[in-house]
């Protein structure tokens, strides 16, 4: 019989660590904003080939090992689907007005001193309604990205205000997904969950829309409206902008709140904006195919192109023209390979055993209650870095940490509350976690371009961690019970 493989020590779990951490730094001092296309990924995959070779001194098989990152790609393919979808969705939104028409109207309504403001509360709605931060921004946020932009508002700070309205209501919604794994992990119900969240989160998101809500009035308000109407001629000047295009959007929100499926849902809409191009941008669907005669031939040509391949709207305006233009299926390659080597990083790490060496490492340091609620969150944004994915991330703290919970006396609300502030909020920070690297590829933003401006993101982690260092709501398994 061949032996067993042996717990990885400490600091062989850390060395592909070290070495991640190491070339993601030169990375970005050799290629600077270009990291994300082509170096960070052969970074994750360089540390995957050192995981590895630890893992095979320790006495772990090539087959394991090989099984564990098909499974860790496996448990990103949802992921990947939904990106190329959306970049055919942008194409044919786009082509068909749909982009154009929610950037014209959405000027007309949103002040430039409320906008940031106002972005968050859009944001957290949609993402109430639909259970799905991914699903807003791929939505209200790419239209909330270009109503930004002919504000003339950095895209960091939009993005930012999106993201942290998206994540709140991601959190908070019972038909997301983190929402309902987090308990599940914890050993706790949903809504017992959602109810204990409101604890951190309400002081969390309060914050954000204060500091959105003054940012917005340092802005040149009166600079921004000239240029507003300038976007709006050039976009008229192209389209056929009519409100019965929003009923694409409307469909397509309407579809998942009524919980269909992601992937159909956003394949309906990218074929029924491709139908809406057809019927009130016929030119510019003509334009795409390089045709001059409508038909049949020249409208497929031209749609299809719109979702496979980068697309292009020419009104002379040069800001204008940065707004309406898409990658569509092949503008989200970079980042489904991002995707695919972060996984293939995590899925070494994970088999190996080297994650949960890790983490194990650090509760022996977790005396108190605020040290074990602060080393839970740690580890979460720990594993959200190394395993590059958010579910990762709640559910093996959750494994870990759970007995620690029940045997210091905690309600597991507390933990899968620690979970959600810690790990579903601090993927989206992290360019090669598939939340970061899905909403830099979405929003078209950079990843550590938004990041400082995410603060419902930066700030949930500290609030979990201040109100269990504080005493603050911290229930006992004995108040669970009563």
């Amino acid at each position: 019989m061949s032996a067993e493989p042996r717990v990885p020590s400490l600091f062989e779990s850390l060395v592909p660590i070290i070495i991640l951490v190491l070339l993601l730094t030169l990375n970005v001092f050799i290629f600077k904003d270009d990291a994300t296309y082509g170096s960070n990924q052969m970074a994750l995959l360089f540390s995957a080939t050192a995981a590895a070779l630890l893992a095979g001194r320790i006495g772990y098989k090539w087959k394991v090992l090989l099984n564990g990152i098909v499974d860790s790609i496996a448990s990103a393919m949802a992921a990947i689907l939904i990106l190329m979808l959306i970049g055919a969705l942008a194409g044919t939104w786009l082509i068909s007005g749909i982009v154009p028409a929610l950037i014209y109207y959405g000027l007309d309504i949103l002040n430039p001193t409320i906008f940031l403001f106002a972005a968050v509360v859009v944001s957290g709605i949609v993402s109430i309604a639909t259970g799905s931060s991914w699903t807003t921004t791929a939505t209200v946020g790419i239209a909330l990205i270009g109503i930004g932009r002919a504000m003339g508002i950095h895209d960091g700070v939009v993005a930012g205000a999106i993201i942290s309205g998206a994540y709140f209501g991601d959190k908070m919604s019972p038909m997301s997904d983190t929402t309902n794994l987090a308990p599940a992990m914890a050993g706790t119900d949903l809504f017992t969950h959602i109810r204990y969240m409101t604890i951190t989160t309400v002081p969390s998101i309060s914050i954000t829309l204060i500091i959105f809500l003054i940012w917005g009035f340092f802005l040149d308000s009166h600079a921004k409206m000239e240029s507003i109407s300038i976007v709006q001629q050039a976009i008229t000047s192209k389209f056929d902008v009519n409100l019965w295009l929003f009923t694409v959007p409307l469909v397509v929100i309407g579809m998942i709140v009524k919980k269909v499926p992601a992937i159909p849902a956003l394949l309906f809409g990218t074929v029924l904006g491709g139908v809406f191009a057809i019927i009130f941008q016929p030119n510019i669907v003509l334009e795409i195919a390089g045709s001059s005669e409508p038909g049949f031939y020249a409208f497929y040509e031209g749609i299809l192109r719109a979702m496979y391949t980068q697309t292009s709207i020419v009104t002379g305006h040069a800001m204008v023209d940065g707004l309406l233009s898409a990658g569509g299926m092949f503008g989200m390659m970079n980042t489904i390979w991002l995707i695919i080597c972060a996984m293939i990083f995590g899925g070494v790490m994970e088999t190996s055993g080297m994650l949960e060496r890790i983490a194990r490492s650090i509760i022996q340091y977790a005396h108190s209650t605020g040290s074990l609620v602060a080393a839970t969150a740690v580890t979460c944004g720990f594993i959200n870095v190394t395993a590059s994915d958010q579910y990762i991330s709640i559910v093996v703290p959750g494994r870990m940490f759970a007995k620690t919970f029940r045997d210091r006396g905690l309600a597991p609300e507390n933990l899968s509350r620690t979970l959600e502030d810690s790990g579903t909020v601090t993927s989206a920070l992290v360019p090669w976690n598939t939340g970061g690297a899905y909403q830099s590829g979405v929003l078209g933003v950079a990843t550590f371009t938004y990041l400082p401006f995410s603060f419902f993101n930066l700030i949930s982690p500290i609030m979990t961690i201040f109100f269990a260092a504080a005493g603050i709501k911290i229930k006992k398994l004995k108040d669970a019970a009563k």
